[in-house]
């Protein structure tokens, strides 16, 4: 299809250019369908393999089956994995909602990562059509040296020049499929043949559209248990994709807040 020709194409610039013009550099490894189309996008990007390390910002609290795909996967394509723990819930800002308080735990695993490492550069898989908040993003995103994003402070991207340049201690995150839809994620799924955790297929008239902690993320009601059933599925559902996820239910700002204290 052409038009996943042409987000291949894009997004396949954006990786080189990152490496071109920042380093030291990691990519975000979540294990979802998003990340995994990255890390794919970057195999091609750099002739079948990944020349930067793959960073798990790890919960411990992930499906069995997450789990099983990253040990398989880091060893198929040859990835260099890091993987972070995060603190405990004790740390973490008591005035969250539980369920926002439990994703934060992800955001200073990977302050801990980034400042470990000294990363310039971070790689997300996050895209526009996913959550209003992330539609105000770029696709070269700065962070300040605390790791927080200022969306009303946004640097212009006009015929794809990036700006890269940001003060010392400030990292850049940097957005592949920041263009991309589900559903074109989904189709490129199918016309390349990636493979993506199993619970995203139904099991008993359910399944996982959008993967996160087990305590914090629920399945949808579905029959969909292949690729082609998913992508007809999308084609007409109505059920927004973060639709299980308990953060996302709670109060209106949280995901504001938290995208703004750099979360992924």
């Amino acid at each position: 299809m052409e038009r996943l020709d042409d987000l291949e194409a894009q997004s396949v610039y954006i990786l080189r250019e990152a490496y071109n013009r920042i380093e030291p550099l990691a990519m975000l490894w979540s294990l979802g369908k998003d990340s995994n189309v990255m890390v794919w996008l970057a195999r091609k990007a750099f002739f079948g393999r990944v020349p930067f390390p793959v960073l798990h910002v790890d919960t411990e609290k992930k499906f069995a089956e997450m789990y099983a795909f990253r040990d398989r996967y880091e060893k198929e394509w040859s990835l260099d994995l890091w993987r972070e723990e995060c603190p405990p819930i004790e740390d973490i800002d008591p005035t969250l909602p539980p369920a926002a308080r439990s994703a934060a735990r992800k955001t200073h695993g990977l302050r801990s990562a980034i400042e470990r490492h000294k990363l310039k550069g971070v790689i997300a898989g996050i895209r526009r059509d996913e959550q209003a908040t992330r539609a105000k993003e770029r696709v070269f995103s700065p962070r300040d040296t605390t790791g927080q994003w200022d969306f009303r402070d946004q640097p212009p991207e006009f015929w794809d020049q990036f700006k890269t340049d940001f003060p010392a201690g400030a990292h850049v995150r940097i957005h592949p499929l920041l263009h991309w839809t589900e559903l074109d994620v989904w189709r490129y799924i199918a016309r390349e043949g990636i493979p993506v955790v199993p619970l995203y297929f139904a099991r008993e008239g359910k399944r996982y559209r959008s993967l996160g902690d087990q305590d914090i993320t629920s399945p949808i009601e579905s029959q969909a248990a292949t690729v082609a059933e998913i992508i007809a599925e999308l084609a007409t559902t109505t059920t927004a994709e973060r639709a299980g996820r308990a953060m996302d239910h709670e109060r209106e700002d949280v995901f504001e807040r938290l995208r703004a204290d750099g979360y992924m």
